[in-house]
């Protein structure tokens, strides 16, 4: 496998916070999308590439790993397993385990990983006293894939069926998940080798905006138009979310671009059921373009009794 610097697919550096590299994704995976770029082979590989990138330095653990292993971090257990036994042998005083010694002298590790997957089929031996791969379990190929569905279809639990290399695939979504989330089902992934487990499946959700509001992990904001009698004398206005319509009370004197909060009227919280997030109006006040005559009269005549 030929190694990938993540870093510079996200564009990112490697200091980078676990938040820079969220929104590095997200604004990577909008414009490379494939949706976007059906006849783009070049960013269609990107876009997978992305993935990649974003499962792996999206989690702290695989990071650390890749930081340290490089192209081989998916197999560095097998070498901290390896390194283990060493040294366990080495305490005991056996001689069972010598033959790791010359692939980990100085913690060389891309010495190791070359005797381990540079060959083909079942492995290589380095030589007298090198390692002796034998019988090792490698686990499967991870297969990634793109589920792009609306905030509508993520707004409860739901059954979902997907096609990855042939092969349908039916497992639950939860109710909130989040534009650029993955989700990994174990074991939907390429055969292992010499009896090693499957490899993973992971999905990456590409979820499409609600035109009528906006949604802010588990909240959601909207705009409602009142006209200028309510917003005056205050009120009652109908205001339609994701979830039905609500009867919601307006202040009297209620200014232009005025927030109001509604408790549990938002989007429900990912992996936590019957908990939801906050529904945000913004009240927009209209001035009436068209006045009727005595409309203007009493315009007038309010204008005339105001306190200076």
């Amino acid at each position: 496998m030929d190694y990938i610097d993540y870093y510079k697919v996200l564009g990112v550096d490697k200091n980078a916070t676990q938040k820079d590299i969220k929104k590095a994704y997200r604004k990577l995976a909008r414009k490379l999308h494939p949706d976007l770029n059906s006849d783009d082979a070049e960013a269609q590989k990107k876009f997978q590439q992305l993935n990649e990138a974003n499962e792996v330095l999206g989690d702290p653990e695989k990071r650390k790993k890749y930081d340290k292993y490089g192209k081989d971090w998916e197999h560095s257990d097998i070498f901290e397993e390896a390194q283990r036994r060493q040294q366990q042998g080495q305490q005991s005083g056996g001689q069972q385990y010598s033959h790791f010694s010359s692939n980990f002298e100085g913690g060389d590790f891309s010495d190791f990983f070359e005797a381990m997957f540079g060959g083909a089929g079942g492995g290589r031996t380095r030589g007298r006293g090198g390692f002796q791969q034998q019988n090792v379990k490698y686990k499967g190929e991870d297969f990634h894939a793109t589920l792009q569905l609306t905030d509508n279809d993520v707004y409860e639990e739901h059954k979902q069926v997907v096609e990855v290399n042939g092969k349908k695939i039916r497992f639950t979504i939860p109710a909130g998940v989040e534009d650029g989330q993955i989700i990994k089902i174990s074991g939907h992934g390429g055969p292992g080798m010499n009896g090693g487990p499957k490899g993973d499946l992971y999905i990456t959700f590409h979820i499409l905006s609600n035109p009528n509001f906006k949604r802010v992990g588990s909240d959601i904001y909207i705009d409602k138009k009142i006209d200028l009698y309510t917003a005056v004398l205050g009120g009652e206005t109908i205001v339609s979310t994701i979830s039905g319509k609500i009867k919601l009370k307006v202040k009297e004197g209620t200014q232009n671009n005025m927030k109001v909060r509604v408790r549990g009227k938002g989007f429900p919280k990912y992996k936590q059921k019957g908990v939801f997030g906050d529904l945000f109006v913004t009240f927009q006040v209209e001035i009436p373009t068209k006045l009727t005559a005595k409309e203007k009269e009493l315009f007038t005549e309010l204008s005339k009794q105001k306190v200076s």
